[in-house]
């Protein structure tokens, strides 16, 4: 149980809370926003087109397969997962023509392909974020690195590990099925060439095994604004940035945006991409209109170029120190903290005393129901400095008090994935930048050159929707939604199916009975934390050492292994995650967003459904236990895995 905290009375910020989180819920829930790529509306689905891509060059490359090929292993997404998960089959003795990687863009990258917004750097240290780093030798420019570099670097580590000729671009996975007789997948796909992209033709092969690491973003959406597709001007989504419009270049961060010089830009949103490229456009337009619904929390940020000294006697200090690093930050949000820890990020993420409430922590081992109260008080508890902090660092920053006072946040730090900047504030000190503040409620509608909000008309020529993404927790976690694709396994069961009649249903996140040679990442039923390279890490090393311990590279290339999770062992780890579930009772203070699917998490209607999201929770003692956990299963002999050899 949790040592013993101090509690002061909180009464005034949890009544706020409450308040400023009424005012956000919405019957509609999730439904209130519509995705893009899905958009009955032609201009909101070329929002998406991928306006990064070199077609000619494209439409030159042979294509790694052809229509009724086999491949060993079939990777649906080519970013950080993807790439990852791909390199560790190769370092696992596995050849490069094993693996097709099937990527929906035009290059590699995944989020880091598609999101190229002025200012964007990562929000985590980049000697932990960036992946094999001590594989490589590479040292990053910054502590917090571009997105240019990030981007550039993954390209890189393709090339390094021979596989930039195993990536299918501009292709999508419309379903994969299950076929029992030749023991593989039939992925059916849909590619493009020619005419931007836009020459589609479709394409089935064949994979003995597939995974799943398409991200957690992979949808932007937008809010079902009234007159939204009648604007005249130039619009766009932060995730396909046109620089075009804007002017300046995706391959630099603080480029010039002089496109936007004379002209009045509305920005709506204020989240974690708004903290980044708002202050870069404040800098060139005439005017800028940003439009709120919710602030963001914005803590210091401290950026830094790599020192080379503490580099080589800080950092890099031998075999182990960046995975080591990775746990360190981890143990830090999940305060499982040994006597005399050292705190070796040292940022503001790793003095996130709360943030461990959604990460999981072993703290509270066991927590049950009765004991809610108890627990949400000592997060409260903890967050009280920091949360309070937050806000007094707006008002000493902020000149205007009524501004000032709009832009303070009131919910708990871990209800949104919190920001850093030491730009952001300061930029509505600026006289041509005005916050247009909704209460909570979303902009009103859109005229052809305006915007309307607060019952007020703001004048536009250029409107920017920096209005995220479809959650992760849509479908309940399950793959095949999160992922757009239809799965078909044994005897015509459909995931969506499984997953809407019994909820998350896998072995540590990652395979799931009846679907076999299918492996996925994942949240529900699985681990992470601040650091998705760390989570994807733990995972994909996960998944590759169960295909390899089952079906070594050293076996014949025509040998067929089909490996699945009993149905026990896979209900019993959802009744473990089960019964950790009580821990993420954290959500239900929070303020309706992506985390809560805007509010529809909240609302079960029945135990019973209760019961099935439950079944989805994360293991609740955080990433670093659950790595140990995974590691010892699989020294133990990975129990409850099936196994027929052909």
């Amino acid at each position: 149980m949790a040592e013993a905290v101090s509690m002061p009375q909180l009464p005034r910020e949890q009544l706020k809370f409450m308040q400023e989180a009424a005012k956000r819920q919405r019957p509609e829930g999730a439904k209130q926003f519509q995705e893009l790529h899905y958009s009955d509306s032609s201009r909101l689905r070329n929002l998406v087109d991928d306006i990064f891509a070199d077609h000619a060059a494209l439409d030159k490359r042979s294509l790694p397969i052809e229509g009724g090929g086999s491949t060993k292993f079939l990777i649906m997404g080519a970013g950080m997962g993807g790439i990852l998960n791909a390199i560790k089959l190769v370092q696992g003795g596995f050849q490069q023509d094993d693996i097709l990687l099937v990527e929906m863009g035009g290059g590699v990258g995944g989020t880091w392909y598609w999101n190229r917004y002025p200012g964007l750097h990562c929000d985590v240290e980049s000697y932990v974020y960036l992946p094999m780093l001590e594989e490589t030798g590479y040292v990053p420019s910054h502590k917090y690195t571009s997105a240019t570099e990030i981007r550039n670097y993954l390209v890189k580590l393709v090339e390094k590990f021979g596989l930039e000729e195993r990536i299918l671009f501009r292709t999508e996975v419309n379903s994969m099925q299950w076929d029992d007789d030749k023991k593989n997948w039939r992925v059916d796909m849909t590619t493009g060439k020619g005419d931007g992209g836009k020459k589609k033709t479709t394409l089935s092969v064949n994979a003995d095994f597939s995974i799943l690491a398409g991200g957690i973003f992979p949808y932007p959406h937008v809010p079902k604004i009234p007159g939204l597709v009648a604007f005249e001007g130039d619009m766009f989504h932060t995730s396909r940035w046109d620089y075009a419009v804007s002017g300046g270049s995706s391959e630099d961060a603080f480029s010039e945006l002089k496109g936007f010089e004379g002209l009045r830009v509305g920005y709506v949103g204020t989240g974690a991409t708004a903290v980044q490229a708002v202050p870069e456009v404040a800098k060139y337009a005439k005017e800028l209109f940003i439009f709120q619904r919710t602030p963001s929390q914005v803590n210091t940020r401290r950026q830094k170029p790599t020192d080379l000294k503490e580099w080589s006697e800080r950092i890099a200090t031998g075999p182990g120190w960046q995975k080591a690093r990775m746990e360190n930050l981890a143990q830090h949000l999940s305060r499982n903290l040994p006597e005399g820890t050292v705190n070796m990020v040292d940022d503001e993420w790793s003095r996130l005393q709360a943030y461990c409430a959604i990460l999981g922590s072993e703290r509270f081992a066991g927590l049950m129901p009765d004991k809610i109260p108890e627990y949400l008080g000592h997060l409260q508890a903890w967050d009280a400095d920091h949360n309070a902090r937050a806000r007094e660092r707006i008002s000493t920053i902020v000149s205007e008090k009524s501004t000032a006072e709009k832009l303070t946040p009131w919910y708990p730090t871990w209800c949104k994935r919190p920001t850093f900047s030491d730009t952001y504030l300061q930029t509505f000190n600026k006289p041509n930048v005005h916050l247009v503040d909704t209460d909570g409620k979303g902009i009103d509608g859109v005229k052809p050159h305006a915007i309307i909000a607060n019952g007020q008309e703001y004048p536009v020529d250029i409107l920017i929707l920096s209005t995220g993404y479809r959650s992760p927790a849509y479908g309940g976690g399950d793959p095949a939604a999160r992922n757009g694709i239809e799965i078909i396994g044994r005897n015509g069961l459909k995931m969506s199916n499984k997953w809407s009649s019994r909820g998350a249903t896998t072995l540590h996140g990652v395979f799931s009975h009846d679907f076999p040679n299918l492996f996925f990442f994942a949240i529900a039923q699985a681990s992470a934390t601040a650091n998705v390279n760390h989570t994807l890490e733990v995972q994909m090393t996960h998944i590759t050492s169960i295909i390899s311990h089952f079906n070594p590279p050293s076996d014949p290339r025509d040998k067929k292994v089909v490996i699945e999770p009993s149905a026990e062992a896979e209900e019993a780890w959802a009744m473990s995650c089960l019964s950790g579930a009580a821990f993420f009772s954290s959500v239900s203070v929070c303020t309706p967003g992506y985390m809560t699917m805007e509010g529809d998490a909240l609302n079960q209607k029945s135990q019973e459904k209760m019961m099935q999201a439950g079944r989805g929770s994360p293991w609740s003692a955080g990433l670093v236990p659950f790595e140990r956990m995974l590691e010892g299963w699989r020294a133990g002999g990975l129990e409850g895995v099936v196994v027929d050899t052909i």
